[in-house]
Formats: C-alpha cells, structure tokens, sequence
C-alpha cells in the first residue's frame, strides 16, 4: 500500500466542516479536502452551519471568525456549550494574524487557529493534528 493510500484508508469517512461566508474559500477548502478522501459539508454562515452540524455530525469543524448575522466565535461558543458537540474540534479561520483574535478564539473553546489565505499544507496539518483526539474519542464513546 503506498503512503497516499495509507493516509487515505486512514481519513476516508472522516466528515469536516467548512463554515465561511466567502464562496471561494468553500470551494477551496472542499477542493483541497475532497481530493485527500475527506466528506466535506459546507456552510455559508453559523445559522446554516448549526442545522447541518446537527444533521451531519462532523469530525471537524473549520469556522470563519468574520461573517454575518452569526460569527466565528458566537458559532464556536455555541457548538462546545453543547454536550453532544462539546468535543468536536474547532479551528478558527481569520485573515487576522492578531494575539488578541488568537486569544479570544481560545476563550470561545477554539482548538486552533489558521491564517487566511491558508494552503492545502495548513488544512491538512491542522486536521492530522485532530485525528489522533478525534479516534481516541470515537473510542472512549464505543
């Protein structure tokens, strides 16, 4: 078995995801996640990004900091005061780089935090940083 098919036999199922009010950044996202065997679901603010993560149940969960009626933070405040949700990873997307907006992501429960414009290398890193948490949950739930 080759190292792509090793890394994708290992994620394949695994659902994230991407809450950004920006269509072209969804459609990265999707595109560079998509291709790596990832199920990605998708949501144009928090509102919408609440229904679905009900519905779908995600693994990860990447959440702009800026969008309308409902943000970043607000979304992520709401998704670990929820016990089902508690334990999902949440991982900030910002085109601010600054401490305060780092710090005020971890006060809200954020696990960790990417720079826009990101690569593929930043999303991957940050969900092979989540996958050993997400299986040993999976596991103290089974």
């Amino acid at each position: 078995m080759s190292v792509a098919e090793e890394v994708e036999s290992s994620t394949t199922g695994l659902k994230i995801m991407v809450i950004d009010d920006s269509k072209t950044i969804r459609r990265t996202a999707e595109s560079i996640l998509s291709r790596q065997g990832y199920h990605v679901i998708t949501a144009v603010d928090g509102y919408e990004a609440l229904a679905k993560i009900a519905e779908h149940e995600p693994d990860i969960i990447f959440v702009d900091i800026l969008m309308p009626r409902l943000d970043g933070y607000q979304t992520c405040t709401l998704i670990k005061h929820n016990a089902r949700f508690r334990n999902t990873p949440v991982i900030m997307l910002s085109s601010k780089d600054g401490i305060f907006d780092r710090a005020k992501g971890r006060v809200v429960g954020a696990e960790y935090y990417i720079t826009k414009p990101f690569n593929q290398d930043d999303l991957l890193g940050a969900i092979r940083r989540f996958v050993p948490m997400h299986e040993a949950v999976s596991a103290e739930a089974g």
